[in-house]
């Protein structure tokens, strides 16, 4: 069941990092015509910002999905089993605590934007965008429960790697 959910998670984020991607290639697209054109769009480079941040943020909740950021696979290999899986959980225990102590702060400093607005866009609120990084940051932390047992299991079993390219 877990696994079925993890999946499910990880389709969710690839659409979202597809459409992030899509949008973020269509409003570069939209603004060199534009300035080809002689005509500027003044919010253009502040957007193409916020989406490219939006982006790092969901792809890192995906490439945690995926298990799928940079590790050290074959250090741990060299560790017998208890120790390799033991390895495993405590560092994705760290992971956790880091994204949840981001989580938190980054909902903090929401706070602190709350009368603050895009220079190009004032209608839209700096809190909103900002809101990225507490999603973001729980989105990561919710990847990471996802597969940590799997994770625990393979490296007790035996493999180093934790599914995908390499080990957190």
């Amino acid at each position: 069941m877990l696994e079925s959910l993890r999946r499910r998670y990880e389709r969710l984020l690839e659409w979202v990092v597809i459409a992030l991607m899509a949008l973020l290639a269509v409003e570069v697209t939209a603004g060199v015509v534009f300035r080809t054109l002689g005509a500027s769009l003044v919010w253009y480079d502040e957007v193409a910002s916020i989406l490219l941040a939006w982006l790092t943020f969901y792809g890192a909740a995906l490439a945690s999905a995926k298990r799928a950021h940079i590790g050290c696979p074959e250090l741990v290999a060299l560790l017998p089993p208890g120790a390799r899986a033991a390895l495993r959980v405590a560092a994705d225990l760290l992971v956790i605590a880091f994204f949840l102590l981001l989580a938190w702060t980054g909902t903090e400093v929401l706070g602190v934007l709350a009368t603050d607005h895009l220079v190009s866009l004032p209608s839209v609120p700096v809190s909103w965008v900002q809101s990225v990084i507490p999603a973001g940051a729980l989105l990561i932390v919710a990847a990471e429960i996802l597969t940590l047992p799997a994770a625990a299991a393979r490296a007790l079993a035996g493999h180093a790697a934790s599914g995908g390219n390499a080990s957190h």
